[in-house]
């Protein structure tokens, strides 16, 4: 199944930054240890629009800022209906594989660590998701992207396949 990317301007967006995790990273050279940073970041404006990156520095603020800066480069539309998503969806990076269902309205995010600020910052309120498998918040983020990257929503399923949106869902 081919899936389109639906790049976004950042032109007039408010996008709200959420740090996922930090990690102290070391180089070992011949004249000892060198440390720094590396932080991965989920930037979105809480109505559909997302992106992540990753940044990397010899300080937190610089690696975090970095983490926005990438993010904010790589930012995709999301379908979301009523604070939940069109469809259950699963998807997989590496290690990683993801589970998101719609929930009805009340449910919340039911989520973990780095799949929950995904979800938040793409804009879903109500949503089931279930992690398996490696719970490394790198390949977490980006599973939870693919399987928001494949979601559809009903009026692009009626344009692909050519019928009204009425035929959609009548058969």
């Amino acid at each position: 199944m081919s899936t389109s990317i639906r790049k976004v301007r950042t032109s007039d967006l408010e996008l709200k930054d959420r740090l996922v995790a930090i990690k102290r990273v070391t180089k070992v050279t011949k004249g000892g240890r060198t440390f720094s940073f590396s932080a991965i970041v989920v930037v979105g404006d809480e109505n559909g629009i997302v992106g992540y990156g990753l940044g990397k520095a010899n300080e937190v603020t610089t690696a975090i800022s970095k983490g926005i800066e990438d993010a904010k480069k790589n930012l995709v539309k999301v379908p979301i209906f009523n604070g939940t998503i069109p469809h259950e969806q699963s998807a997989k990076y590496s290690g990683a594989r993801v589970f998101i269902k719609p929930a009805s309205h009340g449910t919340g995010v039911k989520a973990g660590g780095a799949m929950r600020a995904v979800l938040e910052s793409v804009g879903v309120t109500d949503v089931l998701a279930k992690s398996k498998g490696s719970s490394n918040p790198h390949n977490l983020v980006k599973a939870t992207m693919a399987a928001l990257l494949e979601l559809r929503d009903a009026y692009t399923v009626a344009q692909h396949r050519g019928v009204s949106l009425k035929k959609v869902f009548n058969g």
